[in-house]
């Protein structure tokens, strides 16, 4: 299917590694330009190479801590006003309302639940002006499948859905569309640490980290790249009436019963 993409300008952030950037090769893959976004300065850069190289597309690094309000106005003096936002940095972690205290929770939702919010406010107002653009959210299963081991992650990915549909429920009035992309497990970096970490504890053996995930759909989480070519569908025209819903992508995981562990 042609998307259409060839041409548009989109800014995706955490996209140094993960999800980020592989929905940021896949819309390079389609002939966008984009401006790729993280913290990590030289992960950054070397991400951004690496798609100028594979893609013969333009794109820009931005080394930048979206935690920090400041940072927004300075990624949209940088980049101008893009077609695409994709909402895509941040991790929360774990644990229960004793176990995260005040600060870590603060810091997490101040990249995640409040960047997300002030790159919105900033690339709406601008998309707007020109009654034209498409602004994703990625969330996450918690959202969904509340967890009080992940108490942090539950109520903020729940937050920001409903952001997305409130938002996005009257955006396409403007020329907007706005949707989150909500995975379940997915196999990144953080993901596979943290089993690892699981099957060193339980089962004496980091490499035996897979016997944790069985039971998930398929028997293994989804691949960056099954998340990233919906976001990238997403954003396309083929996805035009497509605004303020919430795309699970967890091949059916939470209409089932149980964790995957």
């Amino acid at each position: 299917m042609e998307l259409g993409l060839t041409g548009q300008t989109a800014v995706v952030t955490g996209a140094s590694k993960g999800i980020g950037l592989a929905v940021a090769r896949g819309l390079a893959a389609e002939g966008c330009a984009v401006h790729i976004v993280a913290r990590n300065h030289a992960a950054i850069e070397s991400a951004a190479q690496g798609i100028r190289k594979q893609y013969a597309v333009t794109a820009k690094a931005h080394a930048l801590d979206l935690a920090r309000s400041e940072s927004v106005a300075a990624l949209i003096d940088a980049t101008g006003t893009p077609d695409i936002l994709v909402n895509n940095a941040g991790a929360i972690p774990g644990g229960d309302l004793l176990t995260v205290d005040e600060t870590r929770w603060r810091a997490a939702w101040d990249l995640k639940v409040f960047g997300y919010i002030n790159l919105c406010r900033a690339y709406y107002a601008a998309m707007r002006s020109k009654r034209k653009g498409v602004i994703i959210n990625v969330t996450g299963l918690a959202a969904d499948r509340l967890d009080t081991g992940y108490i942090a992650g539950s109520t903020g990915n729940s937050a920001l859905n409903a952001f997305t549909r409130t938002l996005g429920s009257y955006s396409i009035e403007d020329g907007i569309r706005v949707l989150a992309v909500s995975p379940g497990a997915v196999e990144t970096e953080r993901l596979v640490t943290l089993m690892k970490t699981r099957a060193a504890d339980k089962l004496g053996d980091p490499e035996r980290w897979r016997e944790f995930v069985k039971g998930l759909p398929l028997g293994r989480p989804a691949s960056v790249e099954e998340v990233a070519n919906v976001v990238v569908f997403a954003t396309s025209a083929a996805a035009s009436y497509l605004s303020g819903t919430v795309i699970t992508v967890d091949g059916g995981h939470n209409a089932r019963n149980g964790a995957f562990t």
